[in-house]
């Protein structure tokens, strides 16, 4: 009987997305396991992620799936369960983004296998938002992000930048290739920080293995490519401050990150399982807050449409070169990867996430600031 008003209740949900069980349209809810129904109703995004991972339910197209429960709002009509109530308390009372957790993202995330990200990410191995403007593939777009950021950075040679959140290195090596600058990247993955050493090999480029926390010195020019999701709200000040102290006078910082439509504390509770511990999207309010008395805010751009396709081209990476990969990895693996990606690529076709990219200047630029497209 619970199963059977689980199931109604769950039909009658996913109608007001468009979304039939067991339906013939390739985002339709294709059910494994009967049980599939009370234990998302039971447990929210965590227990949808999980069943899916467990082979309960599929669907053909899994980014469509999301792109319509998404932008029905669905997610906001199945209660929380006392767990996911507990992760939003505690990440509103304690600090889950401390120093001493602050390596924990790089253990889990970064450092699972370079041979993940080497065969996902694109020859550049560049694990943020792609700009696909008049890109035709993920390489171009790639090379086009990069350069729209030494383009809003107005890099010139002999220039010193600090790159917080470094990754392999990626914009590191385009940066120093391609306009003469010395680069200071840091990054809380050991796997990054040995691969980016070699790959940015006789290059001006310093990798360290440090958390920002632990900066010093001045810089001509700061970016930040994707890394501020982990900061968590409770340090968001922080952040700002020593950014402030590192920038020259003149210098501006670039800040690349996802970006949501409203204020919270936590993240999705599946997503903080198995993919980001302890990460966190910020919203405009709360950059708004951080950044008041220390910086001047001279552009805000936004493309997180970019993200859907960017993502879209990462998981047709992941799936064609899985034949290299699973032997290591597994089947749950395989789909927990697949869920992450395409469930992101959902949420960004459907306008619910945004890819932002600000530029901030301590005191203003002389004469304003040219906005670069």
């Amino acid at each position: 009987m619970a199963r059977n008003i689980a199931k109604h209740l769950a039909a009658k949900l996913l109608a007001e997305a468009g979304v039939a069980i067991n339906g013939n349209k390739p985002w339709d809810f294709m059910v494994k396991n009967d049980n599939v129904f009370d234990r998302v109703l039971a447990r929210g995004s965590l227990g949808l992620g999980e069943a899916y991972m467990d082979g309960w339910w599929d669907a053909e197209k899994l980014d469509e799936f999301f792109y319509k429960v998404i932008s029905a709002g669905l997610e906001n009509k199945i209660g929380k369960n006392l767990k996911t109530v507990f992760r939003i308390a505690a990440a509103g009372i304690f600090n889950l983004q401390s120093r001493k957790r602050a390596f924990r993202v790089g253990k889990e995330h970064y450092d699972l296998g370079n041979d993940i990200y080497q065969n996902m990410l694109g020859r550049r191995l560049v694990y943020t938002c792609g700009y696909w403007k008049n890109a035709k593939n993920l390489d171009e777009a790639q090379d086009a992000k990069l350069d729209l950021v030494c383009k809003k950075l107005k890099l010139r040679p002999g220039m010193k930048i600090l790159d917080i959140g470094c990754g392999w290195g990626s914009f590191a090596k385009f940066a120093a290739e391609n306009y003469g600058v010395s680069v200071v990247g840091i990054t809380v993955s050991k796997e990054q920080a040995e691969l980016g050493r070699k790959l940015c090999g006789g290059l001006p480029v310093e990798i360290r293995l440090q958390d920002y926390r632990d900066l010093n010195g001045q810089f001509d020019r700061i970016v930040s490519l994707g890394m501020f999701e982990h900061v968590g709200r409770k340090n968001f000040g922080d952040y700002f401050k020593i950014a402030n102290e590192c920038l020259e006078d003149g210098g501006l910082l670039l800040l690349h990150t996802i970006g949501g439509n409203i204020s919270t504390a936590s993240v999705d509770p599946w997503m903080g399982k198995y993919i980001f511990p302890n990460g966190m999207i910020p919203s405009a309010k709360q950059i708004g807050r951080a950044i008041e008395g220390l910086f001047i805010m001279e552009d805000w751009h936004n493309f997180g449409s970019d993200y859907d396709k960017t993502l879209m081209a990462w998981f047709e990476n992941f799936y064609s070169n899985w034949g290299k990969l699973k032997d290591k990895y597994g089947e749950r693996f395989f789909r927990m990867w697949k869920y992450y990606l395409l469930s992101c690529a959902g949420a960004f076709r459907a306008r619910d996430l945004q890819l932002w990219q600000i530029v901030l200047s301590k005191k203003g630029l002389p004469g304003g600031y040219e906005s670069i497209r």
